[in-house]
């Protein structure tokens, strides 16, 4: 049997896909044929703009989502951070590997320990937490490849950057920290750096009336992954968050306990307003930690960003 996995073409994106298509090998030996197809999603083309200028999510999703409609692929293996809280119809995520890393990572070159000035990142949320954190420097929005990123590091002029904030899966999955040493890789603590949801783990998306697919995934996935996902998830959806708003939310599980961490800010970090809470159902538990964080003061900050 051949399965056609969905990917996108960065380097990131494909050893994901080369990972869950192993995956299904070992779990189903000679009785699979895996084959990737590439997309290059509205994400992938836009690369001048911030992503918060571009819109909501989806952006990294729906060409391979289209795939999966006219059956061009039977299943399309995303970064869950890039999933939207809410699938198209008749689309199901089938299943949640064990997840990665899940803290972010600041990059900065080699024996540089003068204070950062200029700090490079894609994200509202980093931009967030890194103005509260390093309240004197600069925040720029970079996009492109992890290596493109990296890379701003060296360059002149106003497109060298002090720092570079990055996920650490990321970085792990592409050897990144085995293969350089111009530049130095610092992991944040996850509790005061929250983490995007969903971040360093994946999402294999499938139709939903696909018994057969979603049956050879089924060995693929881990559940407590899958439970602190979901908490977080269920978290970014009542806030209704999405690239536009800095939102991050950390989920952990410990004997069916589940602990939630989430926060919601500003972009320049001047407001800010976070809240843990314990639980064992995921989806009561990402509502009552988005209650308290909108009640807080979140709501007042959601909507004045959004006008």
């Amino acid at each position: 049997m051949k399965i056609r996995i969905g990917t996108r073409g960065s380097a990131l994106a494909l050893w994901q896909a080369e990972h869950v298509a192993a995956r299904l090998k070992v779990a189903h030996g000679d009785a699979i044929e895996t084959e990737l197809v590439i997309y290059k999603t509205t994400g992938d083309h836009i690369l001048d703009r911030p992503l918060a200028e571009i819109g909501g999510k989806g952006l990294f999703t729906k060409e391979l989502e289209v795939g999966l409609e006219g059956d061009e692929i039977q299943l399309a293996v995303h970064s869950m951070k890039d999933m939207p809280t809410a699938l198209p119809e008749g689309m199901v995520i089938a299943a949640v590997p064990v997840r990665g890393d899940v803290r972010d990572c600041l990059v900065r070159r080699a024996g540089d320990e003068a204070p950062m000035a200029r700090v490079g990142t894609a994200s509202l949320r980093r931009s967030c937490l890194a103005q509260r954190r390093w309240g004197d420097a600069s925040i720029h929005s970079i996009r492109g490849k992890v290596e493109t990123r990296v890379g701003r590091l060296h360059e002149e002029g106003e497109r060298r950057m002090d720092g570079v904030l990055l996920a650490w899966a990321g970085l792990l999955r592409l050897d990144m920290p085995d293969s350089r040493d111009d530049v130095v890789f610092n992991p944040l603590n996850p509790d005061v750096f929250i983490p995007a949801v969903g971040q360093g783990a994946l999402a294999i998306e499938c139709r939903a009336d696909d018994a057969e697919t979603r049956k050879l995934l089924a060995p693929l996935h881990h559940a407590d992954t899958a439970a602190c996902t979901t908490a977080e998830r269920a978290f970014l959806r009542a806030v209704e968050g999405d690239c536009r708003v800095p939102v991050g939310g950390y989920a952990t599980a410990d004997r069916g306990t589940l602990r939630l961490r989430a926060f919601v800010g500003a972009p320049d970090g001047s407001a800010y307003f976070e809240h843990t809470a314990l639980g064992d159902d995921p989806e009561r538990l990402g509502a009552e930690v988005a209650r308290a964080v909108l009640d807080a003061g979140g709501a007042e900050v959601l909507a004045e960003l959004r006008g």
